[in-house]
């Protein structure tokens, strides 16, 4: 904005005697609806009877002088693009900031409520939080790092032996089982890999002070949590305990800590070549998130921070085909709506009757928004799916910024976006319903998202002008 004060009330001027000056925000904001709202993300909707811990949108606001971006992470399952755009309008209506520069991700936590039919609230309540990150700029210096956490990742996919029959809701034969027995002598391989990297951004004021972290892991949810209980799982016991560890308790603007959830449509905390002992609610939860940020504690003592860097985001919506269900799919579904009995060698025949018919019901395309971020050397993807992870490692591998992440289900919640690969294994993330996308749809995502990549990059990072402050131009990063 060339205002010299936003909506919100905050000094936007970000040029001090002629020099760049790099800023920062942080804030949360309490998103935790009344009990008694279904909790989403299992077969079943249990109604909320308490709450452990409250859910929060966590938002960080940077600004490099030219641009400002907000990055927001919430404690939800999802959320639906239509309630992104309208929280992104608010923001707008409330900031100035353009709709484009806004990324909404969700961490998927599964013991949050559903949006409907709170989705005002929440919309409103994430345009508060970076309204409030907006008014808490200030000149500030960012670093980033990574780190490795390879214990708290397994993929969850597996091959099994010829003798195991995998049927599907649908009467075909599965090659892959999602969550197989664990210790089963069953199993054989792992269908894909996994991705134990912590990448980490990190925000402090001019004279040390911390005023927040994002950190983006590749860990689906962790779970274990108390019947009818509302959590935002690890990632907000991450947030707490990094808080803790930083001595940032109390401070004035307040500490924001954030994990995001990078590609994790096919992974989870648990090792299926084992029994997993029993654990008390929240035990692994705190297990897996405390360990996570003293890897990130450690290696933050390694982190070069500076003074100016680059902010750039491109947004571009891309046209996707809806999958469709046959015609033979369609008449089943229709009989068991009728009232026919589910058949028992179908597991969750009548869980997917509903989705069948809704997948049918489409139009035939929808537009995926994504997002390519540009903060320093980092780069960030955003995704609005549940992403498989080898699409997450084809992107760091092919991206120019090193190191890069991907913010999966940001802004939309489209469902599993498996690899052609993946979808001829079968699956439950492939079952219609689940990946509702055309099979070449993380093609065209990856494709898009280099390319878009390759639109950043005009600025250095390093050097600057010793006389004036401001960063020297160089050629454009390239693949």
């Amino acid at each position: 904005m060339s205002q010299t004060q936003d909506r919100c009330g905050s000094d936007t001027s970000s040029a001090t005697g002629g020099a760049t000056v790099f800023r920062a925000g942080a804030a949360t904001s309490n998103i935790t609806p009344s009990l008694g709202a279904e909790i989403v993300g299992n077969w079943t909707r249990p109604r909320a009877t308490h709450v452990h811990d409250q859910l929060h949108a966590r938002c960080l606001v940077l600004d490099d002088g030219t641009n400002r971006v907000a990055l927001v992470v919430i404690d939800k399952l999802g959320i639906p693009a239509e309630d992104c755009e309208a929280a992104k309008r608010m923001i707008f209506e409330s900031t100035g900031l353009p709709t484009d520069r806004v990324l909404i991700a969700a961490v998927h936590t599964h013991s949050a409520t559903a949006v409907f039919p709170h989705q005002d609230f929440l919309a409103r309540r994430i345009a508060d939080g970076v309204c409030c990150a907006i008014n808490n700029l200030e000149p500030a210096r960012i670093g980033w790092g990574t780190v490795a956490a390879e214990e708290h990742v397994n993929n969850r996919r597996w091959l099994m032996k010829p003798s195991t029959k995998l049927v599907n809701p649908f009467g075909g034969v599965d090659k892959a089982k999602m969550n197989p027995p664990a210790g089963s002598p069953e199993l054989l391989e792992p269908a894909g890999p996994v991705d134990p990297q912590i990448c980490f951004l990190s925000v402090q004021s001019t004279d040390g002070r911390p005023i927040a972290l994002l950190a983006n892991y590749s860990l689906h949810y962790v779970g274990g949590v108390g019947q009818g209980h509302i959590s935002a799982d690890y990632f907000a016991v991450f947030a707490d305990r990094i808080q803790e560890l930083f001595g940032a308790d109390r401070l004035s603007p307040p500490f924001v800590g954030i994990m995001s959830n990078g590609t994790s449509g096919d992974i989870n905390n648990v090792d299926f070549r084992k029994p997993r002992p029993r654990r008390e609610p929240y035990e692994q939860m705190r297990y897996v998130a405390h360990d996570v940020a003293r890897r990130v504690f450690e290696a933050h003592r390694n982190v070069v921070f500076h003074d100016w860097v680059p902010v750039q985001m491109v947004q571009r919506g891309l046209p996707l085909a809806w999958r469709k269900p046959t015609a033979e799919e369609v008449a089943r579904a229709r009989e068991v709506k009728a009232g026919a009995q589910p058949l028992p060698e179908r597991p969750h025949e009548e869980v997917y009757v509903d989705r069948i018919l809704s997948q049918h019901e489409l139009p035939a395309e929808f537009t995926a928004v994504l997002q390519a971020l540009r903060v320093g050397d980092v780069g960030i993807a955003a995704i609005p799916f549940e992403v498989f992870v080898e699409i997450g490692l084809e992107l760091k591998e092919k991206s120019p910024f090193k190191p890069t992440f991907t913010m999966e289900l940001a802004n939309g919640s489209f469902g599993y976006l498996p690899t052609p690969r993946h979808h001829a294994l079968g699956g439950y993330e492939t079952w219609l319903g689940s990946s509702r996308a055309e099979i070449s749809a993380s093609v065209k995502i990856v494709t898009n998202l280099l390319e878009m990549f390759g639109e950043l990059g005009c600025v250095a990072t390093a050097p600057r002008c010793g006389s004036c402050g401001r960063a020297e131009t160089h050629r454009p990063v390239s693949g």
